[in-house]
């Protein structure tokens, strides 16, 4: 360890001439930030890239370290891979909106509208629901587990009744994508089709949430098979009794 702070190598560096990528920790406590950087402004046509944190081996991030260091010996930066988890996705979506916003008018139907947005965020709140996009009336959110977004879904369908509005809502598990604050995959699509199949006030899971919350003490209408748009096969599609 002594012999390695007695190296001094700054009257070697301007030699230097092949192609160089120095990459350092901001707070490194073993070697000074300050070492890297002179390295850098000195090594003739030196890459740097200074990360953030004090850890003084590499792998002290270890996805952007060997990012950085992809790009700087292929000259391309690799796109970045999705996170892929099992989720359980939400969608739901107001019956007969379009025939209550002409009947409402333009502003009692916004007033209304932002009853509804507050109403459904509230609900996701209390089981842990994580929003993902909001369009229009609808919305999409995901879960870590189907009981609680199963829950969640039919304490919406209450939540609105009081205001007269009646919603639908679609469930399924599956394995999603995400990348960039965004939520993509089939099981994705899946959940989508199944609202699409629901009636007013109906919360519809396909066969594997049923499956998946086996002694939840949920029970359920079997709704018989379903060919869901886009989809392959046929789904068994249960909705959740009152």
């Amino acid at each position: 360890m002594r012999m390695a702070f007695d190296i001094d190598v700054r009257h070697v560096a301007l030699t230097i001439n092949t192609p160089t990528l120095v990459i350092h920790a901001v707070d490194d406590g073993v070697c000074h930030v300050e070492n890297a950087r002179f390295l850098a402004r000195t090594i003739p046509g030196a890459r740097y890239v200074e990360l953030p944190g004090a850890e003084h081996v590499p792998w002290f991030d270890p996805d952007r370290t060997i990012a950085e260091i992809r790009e700087f010996l292929t000259g391309q930066r690799e796109a970045r891979t999705p996170d892929r988890v099992l989720a359980t996705v939400l969608f739901t979506d107001l019956v007969g909106s379009t025939e209550r916003a002409v009947t409402l008018g333009d502003r009692r139907w916004s007033e209304l509208i932002e009853q509804h947005h507050a109403a459904v965020r509230r609900e996701l709140g209390r089981f842990d629901g994580r929003e993902v996009d909001t369009a229009g009336d609808a919305f999409f959110a995901t879960f870590d587990g189907p009981a609680r977004a199963i829950r969640c879904a039919r304490a919406v369908v209450e939540a609105l009744r009081p205001l007269g509005l009646d919603v639908r809502a679609g469930l399924h598990t599956g394995e999603v994508e995400f990348a960039d604050g965004k939520v993509a995959g089939i099981a994705v699509n899946i959940g989508a089709r199944v609202a699409g199949q629901a009636s007013a006030g109906e919360v519809l899971v396909s066969g594997t949430v049923k499956d998946l919350v086996a002694g939840s003490g949920l029970e359920f209408e079997d709704r018989g098979f379903a060919t869901l748009k886009g989809i392959p096969g046929e789904w068994r599609l249960f909705a959740v009794a009152d």
